[in-house]
């Protein structure tokens, strides 16, 4: 097999979930760029549908799912819904999850409560989910986006409850992964800097600048930032990568 021959996905079936816009329609695409057919899973129906026909433009198989993935059994309705029609799973993305901005003392219950229902619990529910269809073939690779909040405190944003959610993913990511390397899956955590989504938008606004100036790159990172590492982490280019928290932010993890 050529160097390049190993970043191919021809062949292959994924799924990425929360890839209705943003950082997980493309990577979505990229993966269906890469040769591979894709399952587009997003709680935005129109959305899903939307990414599922840029993807058929590629020329690869894509099909969409509404699931709201804080809903267990509708996560695992959807992975049998997967097999039944195509028959495997070899790739997970799961990218779905939220942010908000408060300070830690004001930080309401409910508030809390959603964002670790979003970016941690479901990301495990999703990966066991995914995990039961993928060891019994001994091959697979999970991918759980993190943040690099997951790192470091962010400046000056206040979001201690994303930066704890996103922490529990890589630790939470790494467990799966040495439980699950002995039987041929491979658990890896992608970890963006600032990317500009149509999430953060919101979130940044004034701040932007403060951003771009505190990253050595000197800009906000884009989605598109973000394919290359997805599509090592998903191919045969990293079969002997496990349990590791790839960081993309422009080096703003340095200062």
């Amino acid at each position: 097999m050529s160097t390049l021959e190993r970043f191919s996905l021809t062949g292959k079936t994924a799924l990425v979930t929360g890839a209705a816009r943003g950082i997980g329609k493309a990577l979505a695409v990229a993966l269906a760029e890469a040769g591979a057919d894709v399952v587009v899973i997003d709680i935005d129906e129109p959305g899903a549908n939307s990414t599922a026909s840029e993807i058929e433009g590629t020329g690869r198989r894509a099909m969409a799912a509404k699931v709201d993935v804080t809903d267990v059994n509708a996560v695992d309705r959807a992975i049998h819904s997967i097999i039944q029609k195509w028959g495997k799973l070899d790739i997970a993305v799961n990218n779905a999850g939220i942010a908000t901005v408060t300070p830690a003392e004001d930080i309401p219950e409910d508030e809390w409560d959603r964002i670790m229902a979003v970016n941690l619990k479901a990301v495990f529910f999703c990966c066991r989910a995914e995990a039961r269809v993928m060891l019994p073939s001994k091959t697979g690779s999970i991918i759980n986006i993190a943040s690099m909040s997951a790192s470091i405190v962010n400046r000056p944003q206040t979001h201690a409850h994303y930066n704890a959610s996103k922490s529990g993913v890589v630790q939470m990511s790494r467990t799966c992964a040495a439980e699950w390397a002995a039987r041929g899956l491979r658990v890896n955590c992608l970890s963006p800097g600032h990317m500009v989504t149509p999430m953060t938008d919101r979130l940044f606004g004034e701040i932007g600048r403060q951003l771009n100036s505190n990253t050595p790159m000197g800009r906000i990172g884009t989605p598109d930032d973000l394919v290359g590492a997805v599509i090592f982490l998903a191919s045969d280019a990293s079969r002997y990568v496990t349990g590791l928290d790839l960081i993309v932010d422009g080096g703003y993890t340095l200062w």
